[in-house]
């Protein structure tokens, strides 16, 4: 963000990391990669015309590109788990962390932090299911020129988020959406329970059904295996 808070910021712009000691994720949670191993970069965008209330569709069309890359590598058992992790079979392949900066009701940039494994095959033994291109595939990648080649996914992602309707975008994010129209289990405050995935709506809310509620926006439940260390 300091870019922006010095009136520097240029839609388009990416940052890239060799390495990330002490990244952010989602709900305060860090995010620690291997050196040189994996795919690190921000990307600054100008958000205009999405009004502040938007703000989630932005969050689709990166998660897009992100699933649109790694699919290219990893194939069909590619997923989006809500609202931006990108997950093979049961595991986590990357994640995403979107950050605004918003004046009065002007949406003004946002930074869009992306971390993908790449190469890396020695994770945190605290993280519960990761796993990287490179043990999906047995193959050792250039991190630089796939993370080229994602920023042409994003480009394009983009266009479609700011010229066309955003209902193919959602449509899209719901087919690929992890575990839709499966029972999972959730975690509520300290109650566990079992509810299926219908998919989630133009505002980010996670609709079930069979649960103590119908929708839930993000930060409300977290899923089961997460909590269990």
């Amino acid at each position: 963000m300091t870019h922006i808070q010095h009136n520097m910021a240029t839609h388009g712009s990416v940052f890239f990391a060799y390495q990330q000691l002490a990244g952010k994720g989602q709900q305060g949670k860090t995010w620690v990669t291997e050196g040189g191993q994996n795919i690190i970069f921000s990307a600054i965008i100008d958000p205009n015309p999405l009004l502040v209330g938007q703000q989630f569709r932005l969050s689709v069309a990166v998660a897009l590109a992100c699933y649109d890359f790694f699919r290219r590598y990893a194939g069909d058992e590619t997923s989006i788990k809500w609202p931006n992790d990108i997950y093979w079979r049961d595991r986590k392949a990357g994640g995403i962390l979107i950050e605004n900066q918003i004046r009065g009701q002007q949406w003004h940039w946002a930074v869009a932090g992306i971390g993908i494994n790449i190469n890396q095959t020695q994770f945190d033994p605290t993280l519960l299911n990761p796993v990287s291109l490179k043990q999906i595939t047995g193959k050792i990648f250039d991190p630089v020129q796939l993370a080229k080649e994602l920023c042409t996914y994003l480009t394009q992602r983009m266009h479609q988020l700011f010229n066309h309707p955003f209902s193919a975008l959602l449509e899209e994010y719901n087919r690929y959406l992890f575990k839709r129209n499966e029972v999972v289990q959730f975690k509520r405050l300290n109650t566990r329970f079992n509810c299926t995935i219908l998919g989630v709506n133009e505002v980010g809310e996670l609709l079930v059904k069979d649960g103590p509620a119908d929708r839930f926006v993000f930060g409300e439940v977290s899923w089961g295996w997460e909590t269990e260390k």
